[in-house]
């Protein structure tokens, strides 16, 4: 019943963004040799295809992604089509701690700058199934025990997967990297969220565990989608003055694997509608980059961006007290300390 209630929501959302679909902007993007930008999630989707016009616009970019023969093809294919020989991969598992901090670690050993973080995996990171190895005893990759995150689950760590690897891992990313953020400023973090943050309905006494009902999978993504639109704002309130800014991103309707895991008669529905209706990977790109690349967006950090222009987020995307109580949480859950990154007065 749940998922027959869930199809019908879909489609009529299908057919919402249908007609109200309208063609990506065109965007100039800026020369960026001399910079350095990570990508998470870049071997595939909206990831990959920010990778790819970064490095076309000469930055040196990492892409930091779970599986690594995926990685390693991504970077290959950039590189084929760019020219440019500064794309590389590093492993990075966001839902797993462990991951997080050893990727943190080998990055800032190697790493003297660092520009451009562009917190994106989420779905495809996590909803892609591994590829077949074409190569004999292909490089280990650490992962959990999980299907995607629209199929929901528990990490090694402890917490909802799509919450982990959406919210969590990301902030530990960020708080790892601030000080290299901070050293190369002026330097920018883009975080991808979602207009799905609508029906995001933070729990904080029992942040970053699955939430109750039979839409739980679903809450959980939204929640995870709220977390990210808060992330940026406080993010961007305790980096004031240092030349550090953050923005919070939709990319639009895209076409991505988020429902593989639904049932297959809702899969046969889903699947063409979203192919022929929303925006391809490289479309779903563009705001990502405008955040990432456009000059004079510094009065505008800490904003909710959509179709290359700032929205005002859902009431409870504009919350400032949760953004402070979930910034607080979330790094209690890490074991970080607090004075990593304090308010600016």
């Amino acid at each position: 019943m749940g998922w027959w209630l869930l199809g019908v929501g879909l489609l009529l959302c299908v057919l919402l963004c249908f007609t109200l679909r309208s063609p990506a902007p065109p965007l100039a993007l800026p020369a960026l040799h001399g910079r350095t930008a990570i990508v998470t999630g870049g071997s595939s989707g909206i990831g990959e295809a920010v990778a790819r016009e970064l490095a076309r616009c000469g930055a040196r970019v990492v892409l930091a992604t779970r599986n690594a023969l995926r990685g390693e093809e991504a970077a290959w294919r950039i590189r084929r089509d760019t020219g440019n020989p500064e794309v590389l991969f590093m492993p990075l598992d966001l839902s797993s701690f462990h991951s997080v901090h050893a990727f943190a670690t080998a990055f800032l050993q190697q790493e003297p700058h660092l520009h451009l973080l562009i917190n994106n995996a989420g779905e495809q990171q996590s909803t892609a199934s591994p590829p077949k190895p074409s190569t004999p005893n292909p490089a280990p990759t650490p992962r959990t025990a999980h299907t995607g995150v629209s199929a929901g689950g528990t990490t090694q760590d402890g917490f909802s997967l799509p919450f982990q690897v959406n919210h969590l891992g990301h902030f530990l990313l960020t708080q790892l990297l601030l000080h290299r953020l901070q050293s190369s400023a002026p330097s920018r973090v883009v975080i991808v969220a979602s207009s799905a943050h609508c029906a995001g309905r933070l729990r904080m006494a029992e942040l970053g565990h699955p939430p109750p009902g039979p839409f739980a999978a679903f809450q959980d993504y939204c929640d995870s989608k709220l977390a990210n639109v808060l992330h940026a704002r406080q993010l961007a309130a305790r980096l004031q003055g240092t030349g550090v800014t953050a923005y919070a991103v939709h990319p639009g309707f895209v076409n991505t694997q988020l429902f593989r895991h639904a049932p297959l008669w809702l899969q046969l529905l889903w699947t063409p509608l979203s192919r022929f209706c929303f925006r391809s990977a490289a479309e779903g790109a563009r705001p990502v980059l405008f955040c990432a690349t456009q000059d004079g967006l510094e009065p505008f950090s800490g904003c909710y961006f959509a179709d290359c222009r700032p929205l005002q987020p859902w009431a409870q995307g504009r919350d400032d007290a949760a953004a402070r109580e979930l910034w607080d949480r979330s790094q209690r859950l890490l074991g970080l300390r607090p004075s990593l990154c304090t308010p600016a007065e």
